[in-house]
């Protein structure tokens, strides 16, 4: 059983920056997806941003232009760098790692794995 240990989130005023970082327990073999999900309260969990083992990059487009993705595939480490974020961005971050992001974020039906969520709260 794979496990994600989450690090990163906090409180930030808006328009300031978070940086989360993700690491799997263990190495897993082939390619896969790997990437971070967030939920609100009262709203459903939704992609935010996910990384192919290739390197290519899917965001949801509130983030585009604001996060960050990046991979470390030999470390098995993902990190979010999150800028200019506002209030809407306040939500629980959770990483996840899924089979393939299928050229999208993938449903919450394909993850895998998830962390254990980190809290990231902005105020305006």
């Amino acid at each position: 059983q794979m496990e994600l240990v989450e690090s990163g989130g906090g409180s930030v005023q808006s328009g300031g920056s978070l940086r989360l970082s993700c690491a799997a327990s263990e190495y897993v073999y082939g390619a896969y997806c790997m990437g971070w999900f967030r939920q609100s309260p009262g709203k459903e969990r939704e992609g935010v941003a996910v990384s192919e083992a290739d390197g290519r990059t899917n965001y949801e487009p509130s983030v585009k232009g604001r996060f960050t993705i990046s991979r470390d595939n030999a470390k098995n480490t993902v990190t979010l760098q999150m800028n200019n974020l506002s209030s809407e961005d306040t939500a629980m971050y959770y990483c996840a790692v899924a089979p393939v992001c299928g050229g999208d974020l993938p449903p919450l039906i394909a993850v895998a794995f998830w962390g254990q969520g980190t809290q990231v709260t902005v105020s305006s």
